[in-house]
Order: structure tokens, then C-alpha cells, then sequence
């Protein structure tokens, strides 16, 4: 009986050590603001589909990271390349007329080859400066942003949806997606219980694009990625193309950011140009080191725990302060949250590395 008991707690502290410590304090705390919220007024069922419907907005852009990691190639910090990339076949799609759900499909399509051009270009530097991945990465990515801004002034865009009026050219800084994509992917098979609303769409996309990555991984070409992440040495005495899989690595990560940022697009509402990308690196690297990955390991599952526990927090904290200290300064204390969160996972990015 005694065994019994030491095994059941041995395998309940495993199951701790697994999940980690900070991860425990994470969800802790959301599960703390989740109680506290009914109680000081705020709506629980709106706060849930905020929750849920932020996260099939950034989940895909989480899982970009998966490919770099495995690949040993790092965090991508340059994923606004990809976003740039999304971006362009978003902006294309509405110059060239397409309307409701099927620009949505024709932005994916048009995006793709700009993903796999500025892939290719990002992924021949990176294998030609190997060991410095990341912070060659974060200038690749802030770059990318600062030329674009010029270029949306200078491409000739003639829809009057998108160009500033007086001018007749250059791009506005916000476009609205009104009788575009905007909730294409989250009203399909979308259900709603009273104030809980479930984008199921935007859900199953998520879903279909994480069983495909996981899949991928499991091939002879996945299986060849995580070796390289974990002994290139190793890898190319087994005679893997070791900078052809880095490569296609980066590909695929630039790829997924430029689908990514179109489903965060359809959720929003809007496209949003110009220095809107420049930071969104910084949130997706956040939360899949705050959901247990390190620089040279990343599953599935941590794309999901952190994608959750770090739009959780950011949407829970501003609302639950708003409604205790009854002063609207959501913003602010988002910005706190966010950033404190993208701190604290900085400084958590070779746990996994440890263990």
C-alpha cells in the first residue's frame, strides 16, 4: 500500500517537474483572475471568448516557431518577414477584387510566393552566419518592417479601399476588411452559448496546420530536421544535407507567418501596415517559451500551453485592474503585462535545454 502511495506521489511530482514550476505559477495565476473576474464585475463568459478567440488569432503565428527550433536555427525573430510576406497577398488580394470568404483563400495563395522567395533569401543567410541565428534574425525582421514602410507608399495600389483618398496613392495605415475576409475562418461552425462565443473555424484551421507540422515531424524529412537541431555533427555524418534542411526549415516558418498573420487579420478585422509587424515577433517567441520550449526543442503541446497562458494573462490582467481600481487604463496595463511576460520568457529560453 505504501508503494503504491510513493509511486502515485513519484509519478504526481514527475508530472510537476514536466510542466515546470513557472508554467504552474502561469496558469495559477490566470485560473486566479479567471475566479476573481465575476467579482469585480467583469462579464466571465466574454472574458473566456476572448481568451479563446485571441488564441486561434495567434496560435498559427506561435507555430511558426516550430520549424527554426527543430532545425537548430533558433526563435525566429525575423518572423515579420513572413508577416510581410502574409501582408502582401493580403493587400493584393483586395487590389485585385476579391471579396468574402474566398479572398481570405486567394491572399493565402498569393502570399505563398513571396513566402518562399523571402524564406529562401533569410535561410541562406542564416546558414551563413550559424551560431548567431537569432540576433541576425531580430535585424533581418525590424529591417524588413523599415523598407516596407516605404514600399507601401511607393507600389502602385490603385483600390480606393485601401489608398489615401486626397493622394490617390500610397496605402492607408489601417484597412478595414469589411466585405473581405473579416471573420472568415471564425464564423464557420462558429457556436454560441449565451455570452460565449467559439470560433470553431479559426479553431480547426489551427487544429489542421498543428496535425500537419506534428506529421511533418514524424517523416523522414521531420526526423532529419531534429536531428540537425540536435548534432549537426552527427547529422551530416549520416549524410543529411544539413544547410538544405536548415533551410527548408526557414521556409516553412516564414510560410506559416505569412498564413499566420492573414488568420490573426480575419479575426481582427482589419490589415494593419506600415511598423504594426515590427514587434509581433516578440509575443509568439514569448509564449512558446512560456509553454516549455527552448531554443533547440518545441513540440505541439507547447504551442498550445503558451498561446493560451500568454493571451490569457494579457487579456484577463488589463480587464480584472480596469474593473478593481476603476480607472480605464487597459492599455497601459496590457503593455506591463505583455512586456513583463515577453521578459520573463527571454530569460526562461534554455530551460528546456537544461532539463
Amino acid at each position: 500500500m505504501e508503494e503504491n502511495v510513493k509511486k502515485e506521489k513519484g509519478k504526481f511530482r514527475q508530472m510537476l517537474d514536466d510542466f515546470g514550476l513557472p508554467r504552474l505559477i502561469i496558469t495559477g495565476f490566470l485560473i486566479l483572475l479567471l475566479v476573481v473576474a465575476p467579482f469585480v464585475g467583469a462579464d466571465l463568459p466574454t472574458q473566456i471568448s476572448n481568451i479563446i478567440s485571441r488564441f486561434s488569432w495567434n496560435g498559427v503565428l506561435v507555430l511558426a516557431m516550430v520549424p527554426m527550433v527543430h532545425s537548430g536555427c533558433g526563435l525566429n525573430f525575423g518572423l515579420p518577414l513572413g508577416i510581410i510576406s502574409g501582408l502582401l497577398g493580403a493587400t493584393l488580394s483586395i487590389e485585385l477584387g476579391f471579396t468574402g470568404g474566398f479572398s481570405f483563400f486567394m491572399a493565402a495563395v498569393l502570399a505563398t510566393p513571396f513566402a518562399l522567395v523571402f524564406g529562401t533569401v533569410y535561410g541562406w543567410l542564416l546558414n551563413k552566419i550559424k551560431g548567431g541565428e537569432m540576433m541576425i534574425a531580430t535585424y533581418v525582421g525590424f529591417s524588413s518592417v523599415s523598407l516596407m514602410c516605404m514600399m507601401w507608399l511607393i507600389l502602385p495600389y490603385h483600390s480606393p479601399n485601401m489608398v489615401w483618398g486626397m493622394a490617390g496613392k500610397g496605402l492607408r495605415t489601417t484597412i478595414s476588411l469589411e466585405g473581405y475576409y473579416t471573420q472568415a475562418l471564425a464564423k464557420i461552425l462558429q457556436i454560441r452559448i449565451g455570452k460565449l462565443v467559439i470560433p470553431t473555424g479559426a479553431l480547426l484551421f489551427f487544429a489542421l496546420l498543428a496535425f500537419l507540422m506534428w506529421a511533418f515531424l514524424h517523416t523522414k524529412t521531420g526526423t532529419a530536421m531534429t536531428a540537425v537541431g540536435s548534432n549537426p555533427t552527427f547529422a551530416r555524418a549520416a549524410g543529411i544535407n544539413v544547410d538544405k534542411i536548415r533551410l527548408l526549415s526557414v521556409v516553412m516558418s516564414t510560410w506559416l507567418a505569412a498564413i499566420g498573420i492573414l488568420v490573426y487579420e480575419q479575426g481582427f478585422g482589419f490589415v494593419q501596415l506600415y511598423m504594426a509587424p515590427f514587434y509581433m515577433a516578440l509575443p509568439a517567441v514569448s509564449a512558446i517559451l512560456i509553454g516549455g520550449a527552448s531554443v533547440n526543442k518545441a513540440s505541439i503541446t507547447n504551442v498550445i500551453i503558451g498561446t493560451i497562458l500568454f493571451q490569457g494573462i494579457v487579456t484577463m490582467t488589463p480587464t480584472v485592474m480596469n474593473n478593481m481600481i476603476h480607472t480605464d487604463m487597459s492599455e497601459v496595463i496590457r503593455i506591463i503585462a505583455s512586456n513583463g511576460m515577453i521578459l520573463y520568457a527571454l530569460t526562461r529560453r534554455t530551460e528546456g535545454a537544461k532539463k
